[in-house]
């Protein structure tokens, strides 16, 4: 009878096990904080760097950034293993001189993996409708496109000054807006927002990435940027602003103004 009761335990901890091996335990989920950092050639941005002339542009001229405020939305996290997609569809207003929205979560909980991830820098022409998001249309000074150059909101505003061909310190204002014509009937529209690739990323419970922009590259390739010609009055500008998207996209060879820094877990 001893023997029984022994087999009839065995029988029940090895269908126990079984049963454990045909449910694994969900993978958990988790959140991705981003952090984005700012840099000339490598040389990090600091807040003492503000309005001091002290950068040189890829055209030879003598520069300083007195501002320096953009906006990324759609991070996208893709799945290696699945092929499925993960996105919050917010949006994240970085204001460097003011530090503010340094770092960002997306407000979605993806389980733990390997990703590929991307993010849109500006609005896509899905997301960039005039007028419908509150907090911008007030955020610094007006995050707004007035109608007349086809509405939505502004990608980024860089702006300083730099040293003129007459040795003339003279304002710049490197404002990137989607692409228009006014002076055709309809207005002509041409999406210049552009999709980041971060590459590969191991997703954990705990994982931060940083995003690197290298200013310099506004300024560099496909087109080097010569501001005695190109400084202000550039939102109107159809064809500065196509510049605009080649040169912070990966375009024709040019590496593109971001790229995946130090990812922690």
């Amino acid at each position: 009878m001893k023997k029984i009761v022994l087999m009839i335990v065995a029988s029940v901890l090895v269908i126990g096990c079984n049963n454990d091996d045909n449910n694994p335990q969900p993978t958990p989920n988790a959140t991705v904080e981003f952090t984005f950092t700012h840099n000339w050639d490598g040389d990090e941005i600091e807040n003492t760097d503000f309005d001091l002339l002290q950068y040189f542009n890829a055209n030879g001229e003598q520069m300083s950034i007195s501002k320096l405020v953009y906006l990324i939305s759609d991070v996208t996290f893709t799945s290696l293993s699945t092929a499925e997609s993960f996105d919050a569809g917010d949006y994240n207003l970085i204001n460097v001189r003011e530090g503010t929205n340094l770092t960002f979560t997306p407000d979605i909980e993806i389980p733990e993996g390997e990703y590929l991830v991307t993010f849109t820098f500006g609005f896509d022409d899905e997301d960039n409708q005039d007028g419908i998001y509150p907090d911008l249309n007030s955020a610094d000074g007006g995050w707004n496109v007035p109608m007349m150059l086809g509405g939505g909101y502004h990608y980024m505003r860089l702006e300083g000054k730099f040293v003129d061909n007459t040795s003339t310190q003279t304002n710049y204002a490197y404002h990137t807006i989607r692409a228009n014509d006014n002076t055709t009937t309809p207005i002509t529209l041409q999406d210049t927002s552009f999709e980041v690739s971060l590459g590969q990323v191991t997703v954990g419970s705990s994982t931060s990435v940083e995003v690197k922009m290298n200013v310099a590259e506004w300024f560099r390739s496909p087109n080097q940027w010569d501001l005695n010609q190109l400084n202000t009055v550039l939102m109107p500008n159809f064809d500065a602003q196509i510049m605009m998207y080649e040169n912070g996209s990966i375009f024709n060879g040019s590496t593109g103004v971001f790229s995946k820094g130090t990812v922690t877990q």
